[in-house]
């Protein structure tokens, strides 16, 4: 094959299209930073150009991608609380896999929840692109001008999204991200170490991207449990939340029917939520062992959040339901098997973590992940005394 030489021309058309495109990330990047300084300015009663004009038409509207897990999406919560409180001219929309769009809405800095549903769409493509919906995503999503999109996921599928809105992106650099290919759609990366909790990485990105001190105490989910409470309130109540997705979570059922006994025994209900058929199977075994233990209906993410309210303990293994009861402010106690607590643990007051063993050093997993080690005594004295805890 014969290659043609590269003339004169040709290189100044290569140049022209280099130059075309470093100007556009230049561009993209004084936008983003012009919104935060009009975001200090409006927040300090400065920026109103139009003094006629209603401060509210001037918001600075920021969209959050945060689609999944349900873990994860707890998690970000109290960077919202952060950045609400800083910058209270701010509006935050947010971008959320439909099967956790309850969540968001119960923070009340949340305007707006646009679902999307990615997993869902990767096992039916055709059916999504023929039925139109993701062509009605994207109109919903771009239903509003935004003046930021910060990416809290730092996932490929997650920038892939931000593409779909005309508006600078933000995010972790590319030593911070989960996955470094993400970064190639932030015009504003930030660097937020590793080592840190989810949910203090969370804080620092949103701190970092729109130019607030974070705060120093603990972040607060910023739920209202008023909206969870029970017309009556059931006493000694423990919820088990024992259905989670890797076998290598999973706690022996037979602990969790010994535990139930023991508890029961000592005066509490248990109750059991599930959804799957082979979570509820589980339930229905469990339950079996004392009379005081019952299984739950089938509930809604809502309806959970209030049986967990209610709760005076939780006793959860690793997933996202913990977490919830976790920014709920109930007491916990978490069992790990194959994953540290340290970085994605559950958050918040009348929080114990049990491991499988002792994770050293600054590795996330554990090598031995039975959960075997974690007798049923052991976790009884634990819910005893975050019993105690929560009574004082």
């Amino acid at each position: 094959m014969l290659s043609m030489p590269r003339t004169n021309g040709c290189r100044r058309g290569v140049a022209r299209l280099q130059f075309r495109g470093l100007t556009r990330i230049k561009s993209a990047r004084s936008r983003t930073s012009q919104i935060k300084s009009r975001v200090v300015a409006v927040t300090a009663g400065r920026y109103n150009p139009h003094p006629t004009v209603n401060m509210w038409e001037l918001n600075v509207w920021i969209l959050i991608v945060k689609t999944s897990s349900m873990g994860d999406v707890v998690h970000t919560l109290p960077a919202v609380t952060d950045a609400a409180g800083a910058l209270p001219e701010v509006r935050f929309d947010w971008l959320v896999e439909d099967a956790f769009a309850e969540i968001p809405g119960w923070h009340h800095s949340v305007e707006r929840v646009i679902p999307v549903a990615i997993r869902r769409w990767r096992k039916r493509p055709w059916r999504s692109l023929v039925g139109g919906e993701c062509r009605d995503f994207v109109r919903q999503l771009r239903a509003r001008k935004y003046d930021l999109v910060i990416d809290a996921q730092g996932l490929i599928k997650s920038s892939i999204l931000t593409r779909f809105v005309s508006a600078p992106v933000a995010g972790f650099a590319r030593h911070s991200a989960r996955e470094p290919l993400a970064t190639l759609a932030y015009q504003t990366q930030v660097n937020v170490s590793r080592e840190m909790h989810a949910v203090e990485r969370t804080r620092q990105l949103f701190a970092k991207v729109l130019g607030y001190p974070c705060p120093a105490a603990s972040g607060d989910f910023g739920l209202q449990l008023s909206d969870f409470q029970k017309t009556s309130r059931p006493t000694r109540q423990i919820i088990f939340v024992h259905a989670t997705t890797l076998p290598e979570k999973h706690w022996p059922e037979a602990y969790w029917r010994q535990l139930c006994q023991q508890l029961a025994n000592s005066g509490f209900s248990v109750r059991l939520p599930w959804g799957t058929t082979t979570d509820r199977e589980r339930a229905v075994r469990i339950a079996q062992s004392h009379r005081q233990a019952s299984v739950l209906p089938r509930l809604s993410l809502r309806e959970l959040a209030t049986e967990l309210s209610a709760a005076q303990a939780v006793v959860a293994v690793d997933t996202g339901l913990g977490h919830l009861a976790a920014a709920l402010g109930v007491p916990t106690v978490s069992l790990y098997g194959s994953t540290s607590p340290d970085r994605i643990g559950t958050y918040g007051a009348s929080q114990q973590h049990l491991c499988a063993k002792n994770f050293a050093g600054d590795e996330n997993r554990a090598t031995a992940t039975s959960l075997e080690h974690v007798t049923p005594a052991i976790v009884r004295r634990e819910v005893l005394r975050s019993v105690l805890r929560g009574a004082a």
